[in-house]
């Protein structure tokens, strides 16, 4: 299984397009509070997320709720202050990907905490980072792919 939490997100549009990812790779969504927006169904009818009933969406007050109801097992945190790449990481079994704000990143003391499951995409250093759905997809793919994509091949159309 695949786990996506996304800690204090504050950009709407961010958040849809990591929805999208969950949806289509069946990933669970997890989203800690304080959130920059609404999720209520009007605001996500609102927004065209026509998606959005495919996600398995999970919604914590904070980030002590969110470990109280699923712990810490195979949990990687993805920030750009890590020692090590993602390719380096087993993400091959039950794999929990979290991620901060996209203004501050993941909490110092969060990081240092599960500093052993710190990892990052390899980026030039004078560009601040990624946004951060594309982080999301980069790395639930290279989890995924760690995972032998269950039950996401063979479904193309093209597909024997």
């Amino acid at each position: 299984m695949l786990d996506i939490v996304l800690v204090e997100p504050e950009i709407p549009h961010n958040t849809g397009a990591v929805a999208r990812t969950c949806a289509v790779t069946g990933a669970r969504l997890h989203l800690v509070k304080p959130l920059g927006f609404d999720i209520s169904d009007k605001a996500v009818k609102r927004c065209g997320l026509d998606y959005w009933h495919l996600v398995d969406l999970h919604v914590y007050e904070n980030l002590d709720e969110y470990f109280a109801l699923n712990g810490d097992s195979g949990l990687f945190l993805a920030t750009t202050k890590a020692p090590r790449s993602y390719a380096e990481a087993d993400l091959s079994g039950d794999v929990t990907l979290m991620f901060g704000k996209e203004t501050a990143g993941l909490p110092a003391w969060l990081r240092e905490k599960y500093r052993k499951g710190c990892i990052r995409i390899p980026m030039r250093g004078e560009a601040r980072s990624l946004n951060l759905s594309n982080s999301v997809a980069i790395l639930a793919y290279e989890a995924l792919r760690q995972q032998g994509f269950p039950g996401l091949l063979g479904t193309g159309s093209m597909a024997e």
